[in-house]
């Protein structure tokens, strides 16, 4: 995709650089673990968050060795959380490739997840990144915490739209964060810059997951027709929460019974998607997400103009304006 090659082009060098670091930091003397780090190398997406790591260095004119480190401590971290994601929602593909735990079962994956997050960790320690090592603990606490709240709040179907905000800031938007603070934090930045791209991140965190909330609603272009995945799986996103506080009270228990009781039946999960869309849920979460994307594009604009400024910009418009 285009726009993603545009993206990189000020970090070009440095992401072909990191690919070959992050293979490194996933060695080990276990040939089966060899094995499984050569399928997970193999089937990698889009990196974005290695690209927000580079870009928010980049943004103050400057790379060091210790960047490329948060850029592998945060991948690391991000597929650990992956991996386990995988055995909680009992999922067998990601990305259209098999997941780890349908290949090798959930007692392995859970193991794969906790070697590659003290990988991670131990990355931190021995080149005694202690600020680096404080950013990434507080994002794996805050996603752990993130989850556990979406799944106690998924059981009773009250959420409000803060307690909507609290989740996804948790679970979604604090990786992004810590992607932006620490790659700030690796050239020696202040605490106060640190601070401002941790918020720009978070911001552009929240956007992406309203954007992915927005796709189960939207045509598959596989399926051509909506997915309905989160209803499916119970869980209360911002269309949703919004089409329920604005509908009367009998259209509400309705919605509330069908994700509740028949979230399983194919025509009922099309009916809460036609009742989403009647009521202006689309448009609303569109509405609040654009209006975190100008909230990030505005963090930025103290910062001198350079072309990581102008990729982080992009980045952003990529975030909001992707089909998939």
């Amino acid at each position: 995709m285009s726009a993603i090659k545009d993206i990189k082009a000020p970090i070009k060098k440095e992401m072909n650089l990191f690919e070959s670091k992050f293979k490194d930091s996933l060695k080990s003397n276990v040939s089966l673990l060899d094995r499984i780090m050569h399928y997970v190398i193999k089937r990698k997406g889009k990196q974005m968050r290695p690209m927000f790591v580079f870009l928010s260095a980049k943004l103050f004119g400057k790379f060091e060795e210790n960047t490329y480190r948060a850029a592998s401590m945060i991948e690391l971290l991000h597929t650990a959380t992956l991996v386990h994601d995988d055995v909680i929602d009992e999922a067998d593909f990601r990305r259209g490739f098999f997941s780890i735990n349908a290949l090798w079962k959930n007692k392995i994956a859970v193991l794969v997840g906790d070697f590659l997050l003290s990988r991670g960790l131990l990355l931190a320690i021995k080149h005694e990144e202690f600020e680096l090592l404080k950013i990434m603990s507080t994002a794996v606490q805050d996603m752990s915490e993130g989850e556990l709240l979406q799944i106690e709040k998924a059981r009773k179907l009250d959420i409000t739209e803060q307690v909507y905000f609290d989740i996804i800031r948790q679970k979604t938007a604090t990786l992004i964060a810590a992607c932006c603070a620490s790659g700030a934090n690796s050239v020696g930045e202040s605490a106060a810059t640190i601070e401002q791209m941790r918020l720009f991140g978070e911001k552009a965190g929240i956007a992406f997951q309203i954007k992915d909330d927005l796709f189960d609603y939207t045509h598959s272009p596989l399926i051509g027709k909506p997915t309905g995945i989160d209803i499916r799986e119970q869980k209360m996103t911002l269309p949703l929460i919004y089409t329920l506080n604005t509908v009367d009270k009998k259209l509400k228990n309705k919605i509330i019974n069908i994700v509740k009781n028949h979230h399983k039946d194919d025509k009922k999960v099309a009916e809460v998607i036609s009742i989403v869309k009647e009521n202006g849920g689309l448009e609303y979460a569109e509405k609040v997400m654009h209006n975190y994307h100008n909230d990030a594009l505005n963090i930025l604009k103290p910062f001198h103009e350079n072309d990581a400024k102008k990729s982080l910009q992009l980045l952003l418009d990529y975030v909001v304006n992707r089909k998939k």
